[in-house]
């Protein structure tokens, strides 16, 4: 799971399995399989590297995850 930052700075912890795609427009969007969208703060980038580490910890949990 990942914890990312609604507009409204709210965070929220988000499946990344379920991550159709990532929209900048400008504001990053979120897609998700069931077609709910999720603004947040993170930009594309930013949302990737947090998939990317929490890929890596499941498939290598010897290499630390940054925050």
């Amino acid at each position: 799971m990942i914890t990312v930052t609604r507009l409204n700075h709210t965070p929220v912890v988000i499946n990344p399995d379920l991550i159709v795609f990532i929209e900048e427009t400008p504001d990053t969007m979120l897609t998700l399989t069931n077609g709910e969208k999720i603004v947040v703060q993170e930009t594309v980038m930013e949302v990737i590297k947090k998939v990317t580490d929490y890929r890596r910890s499941i498939f290598n949990p010897c290499i630390p995850i940054d925050s």
